[in-house]
């Protein structure tokens, strides 16, 4: 089984991982500065695609050693770009073209949709709390995290409406919960992310 944690800026994914399955997590890629590409739309997509197939990729190796990987946030991260875009910060054609780039990838068998879905998405007054309180990381990005809260909502339940993945609205405080059922349709399978890009509206 391969899990996806996901969910806004200082929701708990990281700890959540940590202190449940430590062996078996998928961190979260952070690039380095100089690794970003040129600003074009092509560029970028097939960037992004490339960093979140490989993550795929290590958690399908995770999977077959150890029968389950634990990604923190999903290496199908079009739901960042989709959320960019649903609030005007990234432009039409940027998001064709993480499109395109990620359904080639889907295509060619380097990139899919978990099993299951775990989605935290505290108050925003309690994330605000807790990005105070650690002191460790710096989350730049956080105010911005905060508006694209309903577009991450909106994004996993086109793929709960398309059959993609089994998503569960919370993370368990004791871990998977039992026998959380698989996702229906095959994890690289185009006629689902089709239709879970059709289901966005």
């Amino acid at each position: 089984m391969i899990v996806v944690v996901t969910g806004p800026s200082a929701a708990g994914k990281t700890t959540w991982c940590r202190r449940h399955f430590p062996r078996n997590t998928v961190a979260e890629h952070i690039p380095a500065g100089d690794q970003i590409p040129g600003p074009g739309p092509a560029e970028q997509a097939a960037f992004w695609a490339g960093i979140n197939s490989q993550r795929w990729l290590q958690a399908v190796r995770h999977e077959r050693d150890s029968g389950l990987a634990v990604c923190d946030d999903d290496p199908m991260k079009l739901h960042y770009s989709w959320s960019l875009a649903r609030i005007g910060e990234l432009s039409r054609d940027h998001w064709q073209a993480e499109v395109d780039a990620h359904r080639q990838a889907v295509a060619a068998g380097r990139l899919g949709f978990a099993d299951v879905v775990l989605i935290s998405v505290p108050p925003e007054d309690e994330l605000r709390r807790r990005r105070e309180a650690d002191q460790a990381r710096s989350r730049r990005n956080f105010d911005l995290h905060i508006r694209l809260i309903e577009p991450l909502r909106e994004w996993y339940r086109a793929v709960e409406r398309a059959g993609a993945a089994h998503v569960i609205w919370e993370l368990p405080a004791t871990g998977l919960p039992a026998g959380p059922p698989a996702a229906p349709t095959g994890r690289s399978d185009v006629r689902t992310f089709d239709a879970v890009i059709r289901g966005l509206g």
